[in-house]
Formats: structure tokens, sequence, C-alpha cells
């Protein structure tokens, strides 16, 4: 039998999985001198990209001024230490960030002529290979370029907590179980009996509840940090989850 997935209380650091907050991430990218300024602008492009490259898109740029846009949004946010305003006591980061990037794109659009971006700038590279693909799956057209982008950032936030799950089973070497208990996490479990989970797994239907039990909880505390994170206050981390989720509920 496999060994049993981390228990909620399991505080193993998975590879690739960075035990910090988002508004740490900001503090650390202010500061442009520092060690880790460099990594912690990777993961918040990493992780933040593609809501920002949606909004752009919407607001009516093609895909190539997108990507562009949303390329210099980035490297202007650290080249001019724009993180050294924010201030998570004034509100949540993603409100931060649209607003940042609504006042890089009004910028971009005063100037008569693109300007190649360099001097002292950080370059640094996106992943833009699939945006365009993803931006035309995209439910509806009439989506406002604020709702497409909220629903993005909760899809990111939701991809974020998955990940950093996964390899929390992973280091324990379940991924399989993983893969196989996370379509039902969020999700009704369908026609997808418990008893055909344990069958798949080839574990009783004992382990698959007590499994799904655990998975759910650590997921649940997962989520309430990532967005503790984003907020400006403890009291807002109900109201902020619950925005989120209709949002991901709302196409």
């Amino acid at each position: 039998m496999t060994e049993p997935e981390p228990s909620v209380s399991d505080k193993t650091q998975a590879p690739g999985v960075f035990n910090t907050t988002h508004w740490t991430l900001v503090i650390d990218a202010a500061d442009t001198q520092g060690e880790g300024a460099a990594e912690a602008l990777a993961q918040l492009c990493e992780t933040y990209w593609y809501p920002l490259y949606a909004y752009a898109r919407r607001f009516g740029n093609g895909p190539e001024e997108a990507r562009d846009l949303t390329q210099g949004f980035f490297e202007q946010l650290l080249a001019k230490k724009t993180f050294k305003v924010a201030d998570r006591n004034r509100g949540k980061f993603r409100t931060f960030l649209l607003t940042s990037l609504k006042n890089h794109l009004a910028k971009e659009h005063q100037k008569a002529t693109r300007q190649k971006r360099g001097g002292t700038a950080t370059h640094f590279s996106l992943d833009f290979q699939d945006a365009e693909g993803r931006y035309v799956a995209e439910p509806s057209h009439e989506t406002t370029p604020e709702k497409l982008f909220e629903r993005e950032w909760a899809k990111a936030l939701l991809g974020r907590v998955l990940a950093h799950l996964r390899a929390e089973y992973e280091v324990s070497g379940n991924a399989e179980r993983f893969d196989v208990l996370s379509a039902h996490l969020v999700q009704p479990e369908g026609n997808e009996s418990y008893q055909d989970l344990a069958e798949k797994l080839g574990l009783s239907l004992a382990v698959i509840k007590t499994s799904m039990h655990r998975l759910r909880a650590r997921f649940r505390d997962l989520y309430r940090d990532e967005i503790a994170a984003l907020v400006g206050s403890p009291e807002e981390v109900d109201a902020e989850i619950r925005h989120l989720f209709q949002t991901l509920g709302n196409p």
C-alpha cells in the first residue's frame, strides 16, 4: 500500500514551492538590489501574467501589442520600484496590480510611437506561446476587461494552490492519488463514485473517503492562506473567497 497522503498539519515544504506570501514577494521585488528580487518577480509574473494579458487584449489591444504591454508592465514595475508604494493595509493585491496596469496602459497609449524598452530595465521572458489560444477560448467576448481580469485572477490563484498541493503529494510519493482525487476536489463526484475511485487506485473505500476528507481540508487551508496573503486585513478573507468563487461560477 502506498504511504498516506500529507495530513492537514503536514509542514513539509515541497520542492519548487516557496513558503512566502504574495505581499512578501512584493516587498522583495521592491528591493531591486535584494538577493531575492529577481526570483520574487519571476514568481509574480508566472502567476499573474495571463490575467493581465487578458485584460490588455479585452481593452482593445492586438495579440502582439498585448504581449509587449504585459512584458513591459512587469519590467517597469521593477525598474521604477513601483512595488515600494504597495501597502497591504490599503487593500487587495489584485486591486493594486490592476490599477498599476491601467496606469501603464494609459501612459503607453499616450505615446505617439512605441519605444523600445531599454536602459536599466530588468529583462525577463514570459511564456506567451499559448496566450492567444487561451484568450480566443474565453467564453464571452462581451465580458468587460475588469471582469475578465478577475475571473483569470481567480483561476490563477486556484491553479497556484493546486500546484502547491500536488507538490506536497508528490513529495510523499502520492502524485497519482492526487491526480485522481483532485478532479473531485471542487466539483461534485459526477458519475464516478468513491467506489470507482477506490478501484482505480487499488485502495479500500474507507481509505478513499478519508483521503478525500483530508485533501479537501488541506485545500481549504492552503486556499485560505493564499487569500489572506492578498487582502488588507483578516476580516476581508471570507468576503474575498466568496467573491472569487462567484467570479469562477459566472463566466
